[in-house]
């Protein structure tokens, strides 16, 4: 299998664990704040990592390297501002509306990677951005009510993200993978525990009778260990064999599996806009992946002019 094959399947599995977490987050943010949630999330997928590679016997010096600190530190910031504002968003609209504004990421990615590492998108990605995009379009602006504070929240959290997409792949190549992710989580839950000491009630968040309610603990351990500790590993790992912008396209299905999750879960129904912008999302990431075809070259034009002329 193709290094960059490997990484979009990777990449799609990772889509589908965040699109499911949406409505487990926000069911749990409604009893637990969303700094105090994300602390707590990042911390515990920080730790599993950390005691990951002590049991693979490997070590984590690497973890105070100048440079892997200083590359984690930009990525991790990035990913704070995201997930902060995305959760904060959550309190005040619907999961699918929160995931379709997040995928706007997918328009943000390629502009700053053809201003910040001079990376051009091919063809059939550029047309299957578009195609995400019009499917997004149709998911959020027609598909949904109109558009709220709360929704303005979120797709600053999108550019977040897009951003977060950006840097992981510029720092991806050069950093081993373990100690990158596991410094990029660390910082999000040290500013998540910072903002939540100075913004909410840590009392209440961190009593017994509010960690432990089914729908907060359950929600913490799926999006700890699978949605923040194996995906970002992942994501990492696939973004030194593609492009930034080929990840924003894949990861745009995170939407359309909050959708359906929304749907099976919690019953809110799908219009019909919601319903053709899937299909254009899944259409754009098709599109992206066929073989550009080479026109081949004029065969006259590689001969000889003495050729030529005594041919005539």
């Amino acid at each position: 299998m193709k290094k960059s094959l490997y990484a979009d399947i990777s990449l799609l599995l990772v889509a589908l664990i965040w699109g499911v977490s949406f409505v487990l987050v926000q069911n749990a943010i409604s009893h637990l704040e969303p700094f105090s949630f994300n602390a707590i999330r990042f911390l515990i997928a920080a730790i599993f990592l950390i005691i990951w590679q002590l049991l693979k016997k490997q070590t984590i010096l690497q973890l105070f390297s100048k440079d892997i600190l200083s590359a984690g530190m930009k990525i991790g910031f990035w990913l704070f501002l995201g997930y902060a504002l995305q959760t904060i968003g959550l309190l005040y609209t619907s999961p699918a509306k929160a995931g379709f504004i997040t995928g706007l990421s997918i328009v943000i990615v390629p502009i700053l990677s053809l201003i910040l590492m001079k990376q051009m998108p091919s063809i059939n990605t550029a047309a299957g951005v578009i195609a995400a995009t019009a499917g997004l379009y149709m998911m959020t602006m027609l598909g949904e009510a109109s558009f709220t504070k709360s929704d303005m929240l979120i797709l600053i959290a999108s550019f977040s993200f897009a951003m977060h997409v950006v840097t992981t792949g510029k720092y991806a190549k050069d950093y081993p993978v373990f100690p990158l992710t596991i410094i990029q989580l660390s910082v999000v839950a040290l500013l998540s525990i910072v903002c939540g000491l100075f913004f909410e009630e840590p009392a209440h968040n961190f009593s017994f009778s509010t960690l432990f309610r089914p729908e907060v603990w359950q929600a913490l351990f799926i999006t700890s260990i699978f949605a923040t500790a194996a995906a970002f590993l992942v994501q990492t790992h696939a973004q030194q064999f593609t492009s930034p912008t080929r990840v924003a396209l894949t990861l745009s299905t995170e939407p359309v599996f909050a959708a359906i999750t929304s749907y099976i879960w919690i019953h809110e129904i799908l219009s019909v806009y919601a319903i053709i912008g899937c299909i254009l999302i899944f259409s754009g990431i098709i599109l992206s992946e066929l073989p550009i075809k080479k026109k081949p070259r004029d065969s006259s034009i590689l001969e000889s002019p003495r050729k030529r002329s005594a041919d005539n």
